[in-house]
């Protein structure tokens, strides 16, 4: 039997997190032996008590409650460490606000099969119903079939991690094939890859961590693959919210972190210029993750949830 975990982070969205939930409880589990681990950060809600009462339906769940709120990055760690010390053959993270296929987990484990070189395979992500960008765009029967994330690539030149296929009607013109990196919101690592490359770098806490992680796994020798033969569908930016404060902040500050890290000379050097003009001009929070980059504030740095 093959050993996968799938890893649920709530924070003070347990709406989500229970219909997360009932997609997983109707995966498609032959020859698989699964457990679901919730882990909580902090939401101080009244989510663990209610998602505790969750009857998954498949293999098992545990729920892990953290005692502060530790981002994207320290909140999946926590159960991706659990999911290695258990002997995991595959970790799924997963957003708690996608839906799951009910073959999906079947077809990103299929892909593995192909290579021994493959670290990470990523589904494609469609727009949830309603919650596209353009929504006004589509025909009915178009709703469920817009994309969200067919893989993607970085622009290296502005650091920015871009999704493939945003805003496409899926009609089959996607095909299986190597990706840049694997968004966060839903991809499958092969457990034994996390143990040699790492888990996500805590100090992003929320935003990038996901791409530095494809980084390290590229550069460690191995693949990450996009295959359109999974199917998931996200509520898009439910817990953060786009072209927010936060967003501001962490991505202001993270784009420094992940650029520094990785980019040519010649991005480092138009980075550098860029906060400069940011922090003189900037938005408040764009501001802030100016200073705290500098400052080395790094982890949650001044944003207080």
């Amino acid at each position: 039997m093959t050993k996968v975990f799938i890893i649920v982070l709530n924070w003070k969205g347990k709406k989500d997190t229970l219909d997360c939930l009932k997609s997983i409880s109707k995966l498609n589990t032959r020859e698989i032996e699964l457990t679901t681990i919730v882990v909580d950060n902090a939401s101080a809600d009244g989510s663990v008590e209610e998602i505790s009462r969750f009857e998954v339906g498949k293999g098992k769940m545990i729920v892990i409650e953290n005692d502060a709120n530790l981002g994207f990055s320290g909140g999946n760690n926590v159960g991706i460490k659990y999911s290695l010390e258990n002997d995991a053959d595959y970790v799924l993270v997963v957003n708690n606000d996608i839906v799951l296929d009910h073959l999906s987990l079947i077809q990103l484990i299929k892909v593995f099969e192909n290579s021994d070189k493959i670290g990470a395979v990523s589904p494609i992500i469609f727009f949830f119903k309603g919650y596209e960008y353009h929504k006004r765009r589509y025909m009915k029967s178009e709703l469920g079939k817009v994309v969200w994330s067919a893989g993607g690539k970085i622009d290296w030149k502005n650091v920015y991690a871009q999704n493939f296929g945003v805003d496409e009607v899926d009609h089959g013109q996607f095909i299986e094939e190597e990706t840049e990196f694997a968004t966060g919101a839903c991809v499958l690592y092969k457990a034994n890859i996390l143990k040699k490359i790492g888990m996500f770098d805590e100090k992003y806490f929320l935003y990038f961590e996901d791409t530095d992680l494809s980084m390290r796994i590229k550069k460690g020798g191995y693949k990450i693959l996009f295959t359109p033969n999974a199917k998931v569908w996200h509520k898009v930016a439910q817990s953060s919210g786009i072209g927010s404060n936060l967003n501001d902040y962490y991505t202001t500050r993270n784009r420094m972190i992940f650029g520094m890290k990785y980019a040519s000379m010649r991005t480092k050097i138009a980075l550098i210029r860029e906060s400069i003009s940011l922090f003189l001009h900037g938005r408040n929070w764009q501001r802030v993750g100016v200073r705290d980059y500098y400052l080395r504030r790094f982890y949650q740095g001044s944003w207080q949830s």
